[in-house]
Parts: structure tokens; C-alpha cells; sequence
């Protein structure tokens, strides 16, 4: 073990983290610290806020002043396991102005750390730019999605787009390569969605009644024998939303190891896919700062095409031209 802290802190808050929990200020800026370790300072009153015990959920008021105990985190020796990401984040950003960063994530690299990967997309965007007050996950993407991806730098800008959000007036729509032939050229689903845990500490999604209200709209871009591709657009945004509400209709997405068909996904792997085909393409909103509009897209990735160009060959019958679907902006 080595020390992140060797001595107390005392920190006041300023605007960039008025209204956050303080739990979840904690985890940020004692980063590499395990959450069970924060909380255990939460609980035993070593952590204060204006010298007295407050509750984990405690939101944070403009000059509060924290005290922060020495704390200790493990080395990377220890058995967590650094995984450097496979590209330049540099390189991905399509976007950026004085409160939010747009990415274009890679597939197979996670957007926080966690599970035994201490890098994630915000740990890698944190380290790079140590000087940065505040930089935020708007929303989360699967490890093996890719696409578009919101990193506020401002905690005003993240709470108005988490407003957004939670009240569908930002546009998210994704591509994904299904099972069998989609039989509409669109159709709007709700089932609602349970999330659990199983035995082995596994997170899952199941349709369920008494889970919580989901919606997809889907769209058929595209035919082949034994596959169809789909734009799925968000009308909710819960864990695992396209990918569980896909497999419970019957139209499992490419390469999902979780609902997908195994023996399908067998097959696919001759064809070069190497990846679950889902891709967030699109992502329209209003700039919580200036209130202008804004709309990004993420093409295909090369790896994804190429399946796209293998399935052709097997005989293509087109009901839409996906490749103006997805260059077209707003």
C-alpha cells in the first residue's frame, strides 16, 4: 500500500461542485480509493464538512469546508490490474467548448474504471489534464459500444443535460446488426426492465412488469438472409436498454455475449467480428450554456463496415440507404 494522503485536508468548495453529493465528490477527488474505503470514512465521522459529521448523500453548499483524513490506496502491484487505452482520447474528440467534451469512445474501452480496470475513459481524461477543476460522464456507454460519448466540464452543464435526459429532449439513436429479419420498418417498444444481480456478482437486465418504464424506437435500415440493421433510438436510458429489449423480441444484436445467440455469434466471428455490433451514431441537443443547437455523429467504425461489405456479398436487398442515414445531419 502507499499513501494517496500522507496528511489532512482542508478543502472549501467552490461553485464547479455546489449541489453535488458528497459522496460522490469523494470518489472523484480520492481517486484509485476503493468506494467501500470512502464510505467507511463517511461512517466513522473522519470526513467533515464545517467541522461536524454529515450523511454520505449531504449535498455540497459554496465555501463548505471538507476535511479530508490521510488515505491509503493500493498500487497497481497489488493486483489491480492498468489497462492503457488502446488509443489516443486526443484523437477522439470531435467536440469541445468551456463546458462539455464530445468523444468518439472505442469499442473494448470502458468509460470509468471498475470490475479490476483502474483506467477508464475519465481516469484517462483526468490524468491527461490534471489542471482540469471538473470533467464529469454525462452518460455511460457499454465497454464494447462504441460511439458518441458527453464528458461535462462544468457541474452546471452536467446537471442541465442530466435534465435533458431525464426528460427525452436529447436525441440519442444508435446502429446495431440484429439476428434475423426485422419484419417493421418501425416499431416503437416498451417493456419494462428489471436490473439485478446474480449469485457471481454479475450485473443483468431482464423484462420484467415491475421494472422500470422503457422505450426504443426502432428503425430498419437494412436486409440481409439472416440479418437486419437496425437504428435504435433512446426514449429512455436505462442499463442495457437496445441490447435487452432486441434479445426479448426475438432479434439478438451481433456479438453480445451477455443476450445475444451464442452459436450466431460463433458463426459472425468467421465473417471478422471480433466486437458486439452496437454504435451510438447519433446525439442531438440544445447547449445548456448558450442554447444553441447542436448535433454530432460517429461513423461506423472500419471493423463494422467490413461486416456490413461481408454480408452484402451473401445477397443485399435494401429497404434504406444506411450510409446516407448516417452521414445526414441536422
Amino acid at each position: 500500500m502507499t499513501l494517496s494522503k500522507a496528511f489532512v485536508e482542508w478543502l472549501e468548495v467552490d461553485e464547479d461542485h455546489v449541489g453535488q453529493r458528497l459522496d460522490n465528490f469523494l470518489q472523484g477527488y480520492l481517486k484509485g480509493v476503493p468506494k467501500s474505503h470512502v464510505y467507511r470514512l463517511l461512517r466513522n465521522g473522519e470526513v467533515r464538512v464545517n467541522s461536524k459529521r454529515v450523511d454520505p448523500s449531504y449535498r455540497l453548499q459554496n465555501q463548505d469546508r471538507l476535511r479530508i483524513p490521510p488515505v491509503r490506496r493500493a498500487t497497481p502491484e497489488e493486483g489491480e490490474m492498468v489497462l492503457p487505452l488502446p488509443v489516443s482520447l486526443h484523437s477522439e474528440i470531435l467536440h469541445e467548448d468551456e463546458g462539455l467534451l464530445v468523444l468518439n469512445k472505442p469499442a473494448g474501452v470502458a468509460v470509468h474504471g471498475g470490475s479490476g480496470i483502474r483506467l477508464g475513459v475519465i481516469e484517462q481524461l483526468r490524468q491527461d489534464r490534471p489542471e482540469a477543476r471538473f470533467l464529469e460522464l454525462v452518460h455511460r456507454l457499454d465497454r464494447d459500444t462504441s460511439g458518441l460519448l458527453l464528458v461535462a466540464k462544468k457541474r452546471a452543464v452536467l446537471v442541465a443535460l442530466h435534465e435533458l435526459l431525464r426528460h427525452n429532449r436529447m436525441e440519442k439513436s444508435y446502429l446495431a446488426l440484429v439476428q434475423g429479419r426485422f419484419p417493421q420498418a418501425r416499431q416503437r417498444v416498451n417493456f419494462p426492465l428489471h436490473k439485478y444481480m446474480t449469485a457471481s456478482g454479475e450485473r443483468r437486465v431482464v423484462v420484467q412488469a415491475e421494472g422500470k418504464p422503457s422505450e426504443t424506437l426502432f428503425t430498419r435500415l437494412q436486409t440481409w438472409p439472416e440479418a437486419t440493421l437496425l437504428e435504435a433510438r433512446l426514449l429512455s436510458g436505462r442499463t442495457h436498454q437496445i441490447r435487452v429489449h432486441l434479445a426479448h423480441l426475438g432479434f439478438p444484436i451481433a456479438g453480445d455475449d451477455k443476450y445475444g445467440n451464442y452459436d450466431w455469434n460463433h458463426q459472425l466471428t468467421r465473417l471478422g467480428l471480433k466486437r458486439m455490433f452496437l454504435h451510438a451514431a447519433r446525439l442531438s441537443f440544445v447547449h445548456p450554456l448558450d442554447q444553441r443547437p447542436l448535433a454530432f455523429e460517429a461513423p461506423l467504425p472500419p471493423p463494422l463496415v467490413q461486416i456490413l461489405t461481408r454480408l452484402a456479398r451473401s445477397g443485399e436487398e435494401s429497404v434504406a440507404a444506411p450510409g446516407r442515414a448516417r452521414q445526414k445531419q441536422k
